[in-house]
């Protein structure tokens, strides 16, 4: 098979779809890759590794996606990519279409089969291709928190960990799942006080036991999660579901009783945000303010670092990558978890999840959106 690697055309997005590593996997299974030039620019790999690796170097994205059979990215198409995709294509990348209706129709028109990483599954219903970037971006979202919270940003003014004598910050967790869990880590690690919601009683005690005491865990109700953020210096919304839009936790009514210059992480902006105040924004402009909250909305946290993002995604996707190679889409026959990746084929939304989120009331209904929208 021959798989294409364009350059991501997505703001400040700096990842790469395979690294060198990969290519050469998948050369010594046989297959043939081409690279965009320049498309390992931002984790530093110029095209000489990319050529020494065993890939075909390609002046353009047009010629990327002219002769490959399958390409593999990190962000999901823009405007001017899905235009070039074609029905015997496949794409295999991050989709979120829940919130982004004009992608899904663009990838319906396309034809394409395309299959999101955020949907895949494994044996254990997880979904190991969403794991290591919410691994990257609940760490980073302590981070983004911090610079957020100081008075030049707009902040509040605190330090996350206080100071012998001065109260540390109160960090408010929404979310105990993967995201959750690493941003809980962060903020405890440097001392401040946390706070973990979630609704699942028994992730909850897993917490509890990991943490040894270290953070609170809390029950996820409405009157629990309202008390949190009201004393709250930094929310962190770290809610999923599957395929599905980000339930809209945090109202826009309670923000006037926040404290001023507290700080809202949305790493759930991808699914929607589960702020409703939330809005994407990027990495050059990260944060804005309503009613006195900052809000950091940033849609492709991990490529701020992607040397390490990159990396740690590839070592999650080049399984299913050198499967999809080798098989085509007959290894949905033999791997269901890989199935459930199907967001999208022959016109249709495949996944259950993403049509209701879409407004569809059956996958079938699809067909006629399709229709509508053309």
């Amino acid at each position: 098979m021959r798989i294409g690697i364009p350059t991501e055309i997505k703001s400040d997005e700096f990842r790469v779809g395979l690294v060198p590593g990969s290519v050469r996997e998948l050369v010594a299974h046989g297959h043939e890759v081409i690279v965009q030039a320049g498309a390992g620019a931002g984790i530093f790999a110029d095209d000489a590794t990319y050529a020494k690796a065993g890939a075909r170097i390609a002046a353009t994205a047009e010629e990327v996606f002219r002769d490959a059979d399958m390409i593999v990215k990190v962000k999901e198409p823009q405007s001017v990519e899905w235009k070039r995709l074609r029905p015997d294509q496949i794409l295999f990348t991050y989709l979120h279409l829940a919130p982004d209706p004009q992608q899904a129709i663009g990838l319906m028109q396309s034809g394409v089969s395309a299959i999101a990483y955020e949907t895949v599954t494994d044996a254990k219903g997880g979904l190991p291709l969403l794991a290591p970037m919410s691994e990257v971006a609940g760490r980073l979202s302590i981070e983004a928190a911090a610079i957020a919270l100081r008075r030049p940003a707009g902040g509040r003014g605190v330090l996350l960990g206080g100071v012998p004598g001065v109260k540390p910050a109160k960090v408010v967790v929404l979310g105990g799942g993967v995201v959750g869990t690493h941003a809980a880590r962060m903020a405890a690690g440097l001392g401040a006080s946390v706070s973990v919601i979630d609704k699942s009683l028994p992730r909850l005690r897993q917490l509890d036991e990991l943490f040894e005491g270290r953070v609170v865990t809390l029950d996820a109700t409405m009157e629990t999660i309202e008390s949190e953020i009201l004393s709250a210096d930094v929310v962190i919304g770290a809610v999923l579901v599957a395929g599905a839009s980000a339930p809209k936790l945090v109202k826009r009514e309670m923000l006037k009783d926040m404290k001023t210059g507290a700080v809202l992480v949305d790493v759930s902006i991808d699914q929607g945000g589960c702020f409703e105040t939330s809005h994407p924004t990027t990495h050059a402009h990260p944060t804005f303010e309503v009613d006195g909250i900052i809000h950091y909305c940033v849609a492709n946290m991990p490529g701020a670092v992607p040397v390490t993002s990159a990396q740690a995604l590839n070592n999650a996707t080049l399984p299913f990558v050198i499967k999809l190679a080798d098989k085509g889409l007959a290894a949905f026959d033999r791997d269901p978890n890989l199935a459930a990746g199907l967001n999208v084929k022959a016109g249709r939304i495949m996944h259950p999840a993403v049509a209701a989120s879409l407004g569809f009331d059956s996958l079938d209904s699809s067909r006629s959106f399709r229709a509508a929208a053309e």
